[in-house]
């Protein structure tokens, strides 16, 4: 069936009028008062929070901030992780009639600095001590910043400059007894153009730009995602990815207001694999590194299992696996194939609760390029994840792909009322409410990217087939030239090292090159494993050395190159002796490779590839 979209668009046109990220708050306070809003841990037990005193809480703070000084369309700094805590102030902020900015917590000193005055924020808010610690040190270089408001009572310093979250709300308790009407009226007047947020992007080529996301930005992708994955109220989920980013700010918290889902909170992204097995999520979205970990993990721990065992669950998923590449081909399943795949759905279960996504019903990845093979993988298990594409720039999504019809390696049609078209040399080209209002106070580079037809240039090269899938090619900026003027996608090569269980991150070089090489990073865990299996040491600088490593290297480089062009394969690879992480800086806080930050490290390396 033939796609209406502009029928699409002005139907959400519609639904969306005047609503704000405030109304659509209040309204599902409103509806929802006694149901729970969210929960957390302290301890080793759960607490929670309904929308009745969610709302609360969000007034009491929009109450303490006025109290304070604040003013309408000022900006308010947020650096901690994923807490109840974060949400309200990222409320209270906008109730007040203000913008909250989210920082990333890998940010150094200079890098807030930056961002706090390029924004102009007059207060910001810090989960700990810790956090506080990173604003004291640059304290002389935001002049602008008149309080630090610290979640962790605790934690607050002996200092004019900082005060505790629940003084703020007790403070907006009292002022609320003197201004009855404040909040009210202040609330109520925000407008649909008015900012929600400033998406700074991680910086990866020159200082982070901040991406104006509105008010009826969110209104309007939260009501075209409805469309496509409705959310029940108390649906469960959980807040664990950066909420500088947009995927998490979208999935996480915006679509949490829309939909009344249960937010469960996990504080830190490295402990989700345990809390998937406590929360039993109805909704997952994950970035590829940490569907990839699973994979590998799952797969790993078969390997393990007692022979018996491991036969009866790697034919189980092979076969799975077999109705899932003749449908997705749409071939006709043979109906002896189909029986054997029904059969094997106990066996596969137990998997899927070993992962705790026995109860998953939206399975999602993004942010990044995923391997085919692992979706492929995944779906035979009976998690059908579902990618999404998008960036901060159209508020996160511009495609996604439809329960009960993902076409696996692409990443779905677009979300309803979006159009999309490819330019002369490929790139897509975005339009939509959800396209966002540009760079803050960058209005050249507002006008290189978003054009006056109100077209998004994405920076990705794409495809589009005949049913309107899209397909990403890679990176406008990214893909190779070689010497020899043929052009290549890195990012498919590096998916597919990484598939390779030593590897853990893969960077592929060549533009401007004669021939094609590889930085290699092993991955700490299956090389440590594979290390202790055979007796070796599991240093992985001294893995890195090994020539038993660089065999098995070699044999998987040798794997990929098969399924190659001649001009796309490897000739040389190095294995770098060290972990690329966030914290090392060779990595995003979602867990994607800033090339340029690896080019320039390792420019030594790589030009050792091409000597000779």
């Amino acid at each position: 069936m033939t796609r209406d979209i502009l029928a699409e668009r002005r139907e959400i046109d519609r639904a969306v009028e005047g609503q704000t990220v405030c109304s659509l708050f209040q309204e599902t306070v409103r509806r929802f008062a006694d149901a729970e809003a969210m929960k957390w841990k302290e301890g080793e037990a759960w607490r929670g929070m309904t929308w009745a005193e969610y709302g609360q809480r969000v007034r009491e703070l929009a109450n303490g901030l006025f109290a304070l000084g604040f003013e309408k369309g000022q900006f308010a700094t947020i650096l901690g992780s994923n807490r109840p805590e974060y949400y309200v102030a990222d409320l209270g902020i906008l109730h007040a009639g203000g913008v909250p900015v989210s920082l990333y917590n890998t940010l150094s000193p200079e890098q807030i600095e930056y961002i706090v005055n390029h924004c102009e924020a007059v207060l910001s808010f810090v989960e700990n001590r810790a956090f506080y610690e990173k604003l004291a040190a640059i304290r002389d270089r935001i002049p602008r910043v008149r309080r630090v408001v610290v979640f962790e009572k605790r934690d607050v310093p002996k200092d004019d400059w900082a005060v505790s979250l629940e003084e703020v709300l007790e403070l907006g308790r009292r002022y609320e007894r003197e201004h009855p009407d404040r909040f009210e009226k202040t609330w109520q007047a925000v407008r649909p153009e008015d900012l929600a947020t400033l998406i700074y992007t991680s910086g990866t080529t020159g200082p982070p730009k901040g991406v104006m996301v509105t008010h009826r930005n969110v209104a309007w992708t939260t009501e075209s995602l409805e469309r496509v994955y409705p959310r029940r109220p108390g649906m469960r989920h959980i807040s664990y990815l950066p909420l500088a980013h947009i995927a998490e700010r979208m999935t996480g918290h915006y679509l949490h207001l829309k939909g009344a889902s249960l937010c469960y909170f996990c504080p830190a992204p490295q402990e989700i694999a345990a809390y998937l097995l406590e929360v039993r999520p109805q909704f997952f979205f994950a970035v590829p590194r940490i569907w990839e970990k699973m994979y590998y993990g799952l797969t790993s721990a078969i390997e393990g299992l007692e022979e018996a065992q491991k036969k009866a669950v790697q034919e189980a998923i092979t076969v799975r696996l077999e109705v899932v590449r003749r449908e997705q081909r749409g071939e006709e399943v043979p109906e002896d194939l189909r029986r054997k795949a029904e059969e094997a759905e106990p066996i596969v279960a137990l998997v899927r609760a070993r992962l705790g996504l026995d109860q998953v019903e939206l399975a999602s990845t993004g942010a990044a390029p995923i391997a085919p093979e692992i979706l492929e993988w995944f779906h035979a298990i009976g998690i059908p994840i579902a990618e999404v594409y998008g960036q901060s720039e159209d508020t996160g999504p511009t495609s996604w792909n439809r329960p009960g019809r993902v076409k696996i390696g692409t990443v779905g049609p677009t979300i309803p009322g979006v159009e999309v078209k490819l330019a002369e040399d490929g790139e897509l080209l975005v339009r939509g409410g959800n396209v966002t209002a540009g760079y803050y106070k960058e209005p050249e580079l507002t006008a290189e990217t978003f054009d006056a037809e109100g077209w998004l240039h994405s920076g990705d090269v794409a495809e589009i087939d005949e049913e309107g899938f899209l397909r990403i090619v890679d990176r406008k900026k990214e893909i190779l030239i070689t010497a020899g003027g043929k052009n290549i996608a890195p990012s498919n090569i590096e998916n597919a090292l990484k598939q390779k269980p030593l590897i853990g991150q893969a960077c592929v070089v060549g533009d401007r090159r004669p021939y094609v090489t590889a930085l290699l990073v092993l991955d700490p865990e299956s090389a440590r494993q594979w290390a202790r299996e055979r007796g070796l040491p599991e240093d992985l600088e001294a893995l890195a050395r090994h020539p038993d490593v660089h065999r098995e290297i070699q044999r998987y480089v040798d794997e990929v190159n098969e399924k190659l062009s001649n001009v796309e394969r490897i000739k040389k690879f190095a294995i770098l002796p060290t972990e690329w992480t966030v914290d090392s800086g060779e990595l995003t806080p979602t867990l994607k490779m800033k090339r340029k930050v690896v080019h320039e490290r390792y420019a030594d390396v790589i030009e050792s590839l091409y000597r000779g």
